[in-house]
């Protein structure tokens, strides 16, 4: 039996993680979770899984899950940064499953690779941000990473039985999100709630965004770079609207190897949480027929210029990747608090990266100080846009 930590209980990732869990009690156990602010949801987490820590965001939310949970708990409650370590380096967790959103994941998943445990990473701000260390890191510690992304999770299994050596390049899919072939008046009248109803995928809200604006692919781009040890140039995105081919492997053969499946995040976590085997599951089955053409497209870096910008970061390398994503997610709070545009989103990030001096081969501190000044200069940007 396996025995889980999980970073992130309470979001997309978290939740689909526990019912795969919860469909294979006799596989896997849970002995810790982390959330933020929803200490009601996460409560009945803990009813359900019996974790011996749980932590949350701050001292007061940290009370409040306390009253709701009762003196008769068994479930330390901890909270904070300190809290977020304790659950990521939990005594006797095999696997850390990172799925906390944007970069409040970096600092716990190094934790846990401190710790010895094997990485089921949802959080590609993780090696967006610090990929040199994380990866020298678990190295270091013989700590497997496990992908968790549908994209990364296809990749990994197409590399399966192959060498390395022998990959010529990597096409990562995107769905092209609910704006695919909007025109650029169109994506400016684009509103929260339009950009938050993907045609194929159940995702939080962030990210959800991120792929309408396809900065989300260009983080995986860089993400993908880390995981599998190939420069940007080697990493190619295809737009495949019907998100049934979820990344390939091209050899020096020519032979292309995919990865296919149902757009159901349940499919790559399974995979991760067992591997190297495989759950039996029914209830994910493709079924080709019904699978209709697979369509595939270059994607338009003119209407969607947050990919190219996330190729010019990977190229610069250093800090760069962390502006990226820290000015990206002070950009998309703004846009779902109705503060700027849609098209907006990739402007304030271009504004950012276009004012950054890259630091190479950034320490931790280095690159947590880049992330703050991302945020603090996209805010900044924005402030300026709305006077």
């Amino acid at each position: 039996m396996k025995r889980l930590s999980i970073l992130g209980s309470t979001g997309s990732i978290g939740l689909s993680t526990l019912d795969v869990v919860a469909s294979h009690p006799e596989e896997f156990v849970v002995t810790a979770l982390a959330a933020g602010r929803n200490i009601a949801l996460l409560k009945n987490q803990i009813d359900r899984f019996r974790p011996r820590v749980a932590a949350v965001i701050d001292e007061e939310h940290a009370s409040g899950l306390r009253r709701l949970l009762g003196p008769a708990t068994a479930t330390a409650v901890l909270y904070g940064q300190e809290g977020y370590r304790e659950v990521a380096a939990a005594a006797g967790a095999d696997m850390v499953v990172s799925a906390m959103v944007g970069a409040a994941g970096l600092i716990p998943t190094l934790e846990a690779i401190e710790a010895g445990s094997a990485i089921a990473l949802a959080n590609k701000e993780t090696l967006v941000m610090a990929g040199h260390i994380v990866v020298r890191k678990a190295a270091q510690k013989g700590v497997n990473i496990i992908p968790v992304d549908s994209e990364h999770s296809a990749i990994f299994q197409c590399l399966q039985g192959h060498s390395r050596e022998d990959v010529r390049r990597i096409i990562l899919t995107a769905s092209g999100g609910p704006f695919l072939h909007a025109s650029a008046d169109e994506l400016a009248a684009v509103t929260p709630a339009e950009a938050l109803r993907h045609p194929n995928w159940a995702m939080g809200r962030k990210i959800t965004i991120d792929s309408a604006t396809m900065i989300n692919k260009g983080l995986e781009v860089i993400e993908a770079g880390w995981l599998f040890g190939l420069p940007a140039t080697a990493i190619d995105v295809l737009i495949h609207p019907r998100s049934v081919v979820h990344s390939l492997v091209e050899y020096r053969d020519g032979s292309v190897i995919a990865q296919l499946g149902v757009p159901d995040m349940r499919v790559p976590i399974a995979y991760a949480l067992s591997f190297p085997h495989r759950l039996h599951r029914t209830d994910h089955a493709l079924d080709l027929t019904m699978a209709g053409p697979l369509e595939f497209l270059k994607p338009d870096l003119e209407r969607f210029p947050g990919l190219r910008l996330a190729y010019e970061a990977a190229g610069k390398g250093g800090t760069m990747p962390a502006v990226l994503n820290g000015a990206n997610e002070i950009a998309v709070e703004a846009f779902l608090r109705e503060k700027i545009g849609f098209s907006d989103i990739v402007f304030v990030v271009e504004q950012v990266l276009s004012r950054h001096s890259v630091q190479e081969e950034p320490s931790i501190d280095e690159i947590l100080a880049a992330d703050r000044w991302a945020r603090e200069e996209a805010g900044q940007t924005i402030k300026g846009m709305r006077n």
